[in-house]
């Protein structure tokens, strides 16, 4: 028995059976039957999801492509072959400026050591070589990144490792520039820009002391229900300016004015209301009533996974403060960095130095008493939240390695059951959002709570918010129409990725409460 193919008339006419039993050959164009189906539904336009990776993650091989620095049509190449390349010059200077200051033989031979050392790291780095070991400089991070290199990176160099591996790389090798000499380990090339950034934020920085000098307090006769609109519009702008705070990273901004600086930080009402736009994927409102669930437990402690020194690290006190006196929060943890890293991050000294020049500098020659002042109170009460313990600085060895975060509950288990015990975990802004979600070329409409991976979905994973200005090429949480943003923003504003001028506010409810558990 034969069977004819039925296929569709491209023009649409009736169907028709022209073979049958017994019915000789026919010749010419095979006989065909065309179906109507107006009544299925509609074709529909389907995105095609991007690939996944399709082996087990791992550092070298991200749950989706990773950016790497021979990608050219990537922020990761402009950073491996120009931006690393002038940072390590400009510290080279500033170890140069050091040198030059010193008047000690024994002084000076070591730090011209580093500075060879550091000349050794710009060859490597301008050569494209491969990544070797870490020296074992007593730091508590050496085992972890020789681990990961002996792993993952053997044979890697400087471009084809994934962009995040590498630069964080970088950051270590110019660590051990300094932490293998005999008087120089602590030495931050970065803390003149630091501190000098800072300097030059004084209208920013008057325009929240002034504001904040004096304990915060409601106006006598509002309602319960006006007390906590209150506290919700307050929490909103500060959350705003703790998250445009980080606008000033001084590893993006080289080369900047203090007119684009000011810019950069104002922090005026109609400036929040402006910029709101600008927040692509938007869960303060989320955000609020997180926060306001943990006051209603009597408050709890809330950390902060900083960023930025100088002035992002004042605003992220600021907004700290307010938390411990509307009593949305109890206790405040703020983790750092142990050395050095990315330019700007926060590091011990930094944290010191700012608490301490607010209530003894004179940072700022043109301020009047009167702002003086109310920097000094400012400083004065955090100060005493550091002495009564409702705020507390740490710094773990994992912040400052090159895995991401995805890998903190297997590396740094006492870490990951340190931040369970969290009512809220913020981390601040781009290289911990990198971090967060692999830094890699994952769909911007991918859920973030699906983009951090194991931070979401493991036992006991704290509730976090990530509170970032896009700097670099992933963005993840932007909703079902996330695709179609994005694209429409590549299409009218390239760059938008790097230009600082949007930001995401991103919660994702983890499993709080849940019992920790290690494989």
């Amino acid at each position: 028995m034969s069977h004819v193919p039925a296929t569709s008339e491209p023009n649409g006419s009736e169907s028709t059976i022209v073979a049958a039993r017994g019915s000789p050959p026919t010749t010419g164009a095979p006989p065909r039957v065309t179906l109507h189906l107006g009544h299925l539904p509609g074709k529909t336009n389907i995105s095609v999801p991007y690939p996944r990776s399709p082996s087990r993650v791992d550092p070298n091989n991200p749950p989706w492509p990773a950016f790497r620095g021979y990608h050219r049509y990537s922020f990761a190449h402009a950073t491996m072959g120009v931006r690393l390349p002038t940072i390590l010059g400009k510290a080279i200077d500033d170890a140069s400026r050091t040198l030059n200051e010193q008047s000690s033989e024994d002084l000076i031979v070591d730090l011209a050591n580093c500075l060879e050392r550091m000349d050794q790291l710009m060859v490597d780095l301008s050569g494209n070589a491969k990544l070797r070991p870490i020296i074992d400089d007593d730091e508590a991070d050496v085992a972890l990144w020789n681990k990961e290199i002996a792993k993952y990176f053997q044979g890697k160099d400087f471009m084809n490792a994934p962009w995040l591996f590498a630069e964080a790389y970088k950051y270590r090798r110019l660590h051990e520039c300094f932490s293998v000499s005999k008087y120089w380990k602590g030495y931050d090339v970065f803390y003149r820009q630091k501190c000098d950034t800072f300097s030059r934020s004084a209208e920013a920085v008057f325009e929240l002391s002034m504001r904040f000098a004096e304990p915060f307090k409601h106006a006598a006769n509002l309602s319960d229900a006006e007390r906590l609109e209150a506290d919700r519009l307050m929490f909103l702008e500060l959350t705003q300016v703790c998250l445009w705070g980080n606008s000033t990273d001084l590893s993006l901004l080289i080369n900047m004015t203090e007119e684009q600086i000011k810019s950069l930080q104002s922090t005026g009402g109609d400036h929040l209301a402006a910029t709101e736009k600008n927040i692509l994927g938007n869960h303060l409102n989320r955000l609020w009533e997180t926060v306001k669930s943990i006051r209603e437990k009597m408050g709890g402690r809330i950390d902060f996974v900083l960023d930025n020194a100088g002035f992002e690290l004042y605003c992220d006190c600021v907004y700290a403060d307010f938390l411990i006196q509307s009593g949305l929060a109890k206790e405040i943890r703020f983790h750092g960095k142990r050395y050095p890293w990315f330019v700007s991050d926060v590091t011990r000294k930094d944290w010191e130095w700012l608490l301490n020049t607010m209530v003894y500098g004179h940072l700022f020659p043109k301020a009047t008493e009167v702002e003086r002042e109310s920097l000094r109170r400012l400083g004065d009460r955090w100060k005493q939240y550091e002495r009564d313990g409702k705020w507390v600085y740490e710094q773990h060895p994992f912040w400052c390695t090159g895995y991401t975060f995805w890998e903190l509950h297997s590396e740094a288990p006492d870490l990951f059951l340190h931040l369970s015990r969290s009512d809220l975990v913020f981390f601040k802004g781009d290289l911990n959002h990198r971090k967060l979600t692999y830094d890699c070329h994952a769909p911007a409409s991918t859920p973030f709570d699906v983009a951090i991976g194991p931070m979401a979905s493991a036992a006991g994973a704290p509730r976090i918010c990530s509170l970032r200005t896009v700097k670099s090429d992933v963005v993840v949480g932007l909703g079902e129409e996330g695709d179609l943003i994005a694209k429409k923003l590549d299409d009218e504003e390239p760059g938008w990725k790097i230009s600082g001028k949007y930001a995401v506010v991103l919660l994702s409810e983890g499993r709080p409460g849940e019992k920790v558990r290690f494989a």
